[in-house]
């Protein structure tokens, strides 16, 4: 059964590292729903996260077709274990003056906050779940959506940490948005 699985690889910080791994999935017919790269608390070092849409046996091959990489230092799938996953939004929604404050006031029972107002919109931003930012874009549609960017998925595993033991904790949260199962 296909569904999205959540892989985190810690990479060297060095030009065509991205290219590499994102050519690999190419190569192997995997559709990347989600790619998220940024620094490490450890200099030189990157941290992927990424989504792809594929079946137990597929997931497995990426994992350890990743590892052969040479830049690539470790890899987690994260699909099972239990995680923080976190997604970015912004989102510009329509918005009359005579709106606004509805428009607001559902925005904060999300924890989005207003980062920008102009004569006719306003852009959210909020941070959270899958499922929250899901949750928010289907009550701002009726609004009017006019521009909407999110950044990926973001996931850590909880406990120790990628290195160490894993909590006990077993909730789960939403892994991926709706628009990827």
């Amino acid at each position: 059964m296909t569904k999205a699985h959540v892989l985190v690889a810690y990479t060297d910080d060095e030009p065509g590292v991205l290219n590499r791994v994102a050519s690999l999935f190419r190569r192997r017919g995997y559709n990347i729903h989600s790619l998220t790269v940024g620094p490490t608390e450890q200099e030189g070092v990157s941290r992927m996260t990424i989504v792809v849409n594929t079946d137990e046996v597929g997931a497995v091959h990426a994992q350890s077709n990743l590892e052969k990489l040479v830049n690539v230092q470790k890899v987690e799938n994260l699909t099972k274990s239990p995680a923080i996953v976190r997604d970015l939004i912004l989102l510009r929604v329509a918005a009359e003056p005579a709106r606004r404050a509805e428009i607001m006031q559902l925005a904060t029972a999300f924890k989005a906050t207003a980062v920008d107002v102009a004569a006719t919109s306003l852009i959210l931003e909020c941070s959270g779940s899958a499922g929250k930012l899901d949750a928010l874009l289907d009550v701002m549609r009726p609004y009017g959506i006019l521009e909407m960017g999110r950044t990926g998925v973001v996931a850590m595993a909880r406990g120790a940490g990628f290195y160490g033991a894993q909590s006990s904790h077993t909730g789960s949260e939403s892994l991926v948005p709706n628009y990827v199962n």
